[in-house]
């Protein structure tokens, strides 16, 4: 492409209000242009690099047998009731009704309709394995869009999704994702760490995330510095001492006494009559599916919500607010605690989740659901009644790894894809099923899996930009290599590249000539902002033969023979992917 012809409108300068690297870059270089808040349209750089991702993304998957589809992204909200999911999603989902009152839906994702077409067509074990694969626009009404295309409000994703027999099938269907994905990465030129993750509403039993490690990343990563564990800050665990803090020994008798305006862990720690925030017992309180659940921690350490879905097992889950939590329990939030409380499913409390470090833990105090009034010598066996122990503990930078021992770290991350096992969780609401070889039915087994294309693109951006510019991975780059004369008034330079030009695109190579009429040092900011991988400048030594060769990743520059500079092409960029 001449760059004359083309659309590439680059600004001189940064736009305003804007953090994220890759979103200043991506405005600036002309690859995207904001149309409303979490929406962009892609302008042809950008469009280029799109197509790039999705022709890597599809050779994987062909080649791991997988079947393309092309799916409406407009659904019927039935099949989103049919799964249990509607409410877990309400607050992202763009609803409204046709014109003769029918409930629909912009495609938040696709698990509903793809389980759908496989109840109505998958009806024997001679048909499975199956996967299934689609690009295609998914639609969220994001609260806070941010930082351009890592998190926005209309986006394309590669979905693909996976149905076998049993556990033992879905175990190699998603080893299967899990291998291609880092093919797909690393093919993409992105370092992708793969970490456990938490499944969320898309319900099943296990997911992995694939995560780049960045600053600009939205989620909490935590990282061991001696092994291989890695895990999202919901998923994370990290190992403790049962009774570290110690306070077990001759047991207190439960005793009520009165604070006064205290509403906080810190402010009865330093209360005259209170206690150190690890002899507390945090109370908090949920909606889990419209129902009352309290969740229990130490003073001293925060509560991981997704890890209080998980032991809930709901679809949706909130903090109460003021109001409920008054009718349930009685008190106002700074007072509250579980001493006595009974859950039952039709009760005003339906559980009671306590974590795993409060086992066995004595003189403990807490709130009496009294306002201004605590209690002391609370006795986790004796007082209080937990359905059920589970890890809500929030790991935190420094504590050890349950694996090996070492060190946790915490890093921010940027998702690049998730894959999960959704086992029986949409094929047994929804009835999809088949018949075995002695006749008998059985539930599908199912994956998900996904990779975000434009977050994709982002990512490369945010990972391989410097002070110039973009930096783009030759497998996605828009042009390998952009080709100017530095004397644009210079009639040989400017035949020169002319047929070098020529030659190239002759050879295969996604070329851009630089023939507009400016000064070199524009046409060198240009291509590093833009981020092509290699610029060959035709200067004065053209006339000698010679033209000059610049990487753009390092600035490495050589000089080549006009006759071999198609060879010193082909040689820079097998190198660059290889």
């Amino acid at each position: 492409m001449r760059w004359s012809q083309g659309f590439i409108p680059t600004l001189r300068e940064d736009p305003a209000n804007v953090e994220a690297a890759s979103h200043r870059l991506l405005i600036r270089a002309g690859y995207i242009r904001q149309l409303t808040a979490g929406v962009y349209s892609l302008l042809p750089l950008a469009q280029r690099i799109r197509l790039k991702l999705i022709e890597i993304i599809r050779e994987e998957l062909n080649k791991m047998g997988a079947q393309e589809f092309l799916l409406s992204a407009l659904q019927p909200i039935e099949l989103w009731e049919e799964s249990g999911r509607v409410n877990s999603v309400a607050d992202v989902m763009f609803r409204f009704k046709d014109r003769k009152g029918s409930h629909l839906a912009l495609g938040v994702t696709h698990e509903e309709v793809f389980t759908s077409i496989a109840r109505s067509h998958i009806t024997s074990y001679r048909q499975l394995p199956q996967i299934w694969y689609q690009f295609q626009t998914k639609f969220r009404d994001e609260a806070r869009p941010r930082a351009g295309l890592l998190r926005v409000r209309e986006f394309t994703m590669k979905d693909s999704y996976s149905f076998d027999l049993d556990e033992t099938g879905l175990d190699k269907s998603f080893q299967l994702h899990h291998d291609t994905y880092k093919r797909i990465f690393r093919r993409c030129g992105v370092n992708a760490t793969p970490v456990q993750a938490h499944s969320g509403s898309m319900g099943g039993s296990a997911s992995i995330e694939f995560m780049a490690i960045t600053d600009a990343g939205e989620d909490t990563i935590v990282l061991c510095s001696k092994c291989q564990y890695a895990a999202n800050i919901e998923r994370a665990e990290s190992s403790y001492a049962p009774l570290e803090n110690g306070y077990k020994g001759e047991q207190s008798s439960l005793t009520e006494f009165a604070t006064p305006g205290i509403r906080t862990i810190d402010a009865l720690a330093k209360f005259k009559e209170g206690a150190p925030a690890s002899r507390q017992i945090k109370t908090l309180v949920y909606l889990a599916d419209s129902k009352i659940a309290l969740a229990l921690v130490l003073g001293d350490q925060e509560l991981n919500e997704a890890k209080l879905q998980s032991a809930l097992q709901c679809k949706a889950l909130r903090q109460a607010v003021e109001a409920e939590i008054v009718e349930a329990l009685g008190a106002h939030p700074g007072s509250l605690g579980a001493c006595g409380i009974k859950s039952a499913p039709d009760g005003k409390v339906s559980a009671i989740v306590a974590d795993v470090r409060l086992k066995g833990r004595e003189n403990m105090v807490t709130g009496a659901n009294k306002d201004d009034v605590h209690l002391r010598g609370v006795s986790m066996e004796r007082d209080i009644i937990p359905d059920r122990w589970h890890d809500l503990h929030t790991v935190k930078s420094g504590e050890s790894c349950t694996s090996c021992g070492g060190t946790l770290e915490l890093v921010n991350g940027l998702e690049l894809g998730h894959i999960f096992k959704l086992g029986t969780f949409y094929s047994k609401t929804m009835d999809a099923g088949y018949l075995d070889n002695e006749g008998n039915r059985n539930p599908l087994f199912m994956g998900s899996y996904g990779i975000g294309v434009e977050r994709l693109l982002a990512a490369a951006a945010e990972l391989t930009h410097d002070a110039q510019g973009l930096s783009w991975p030759v497998a996605l780059a828009p042009f390998h290599v952009v080709i100017l004369a530095a004397n644009s008034k210079d009639k040989k330079q400017i035949e020169t590249a002319e047929r070098i030009y020529d030659e190239l695109k002759g050879c295969g190579f996604d070329c851009l000539l630089d023939d507009r009429d400016e000064r070199a040092g524009v046409k060198f900011n240009d291509a590093d902002l833009i981020g092509v991988p290699f610029r060959i400048t035709v200067g004065r030594r053209a006339a000698d033969g010679y033209v000059e060769l610049t990487r753009r990743k390092d600035k490495r520059t050589a000089d080549f023979a006009i006759a071999d500079i198609s060879a010193a092409m082909e040689a820079e960029i097998t190198a660059a992917v290889s």
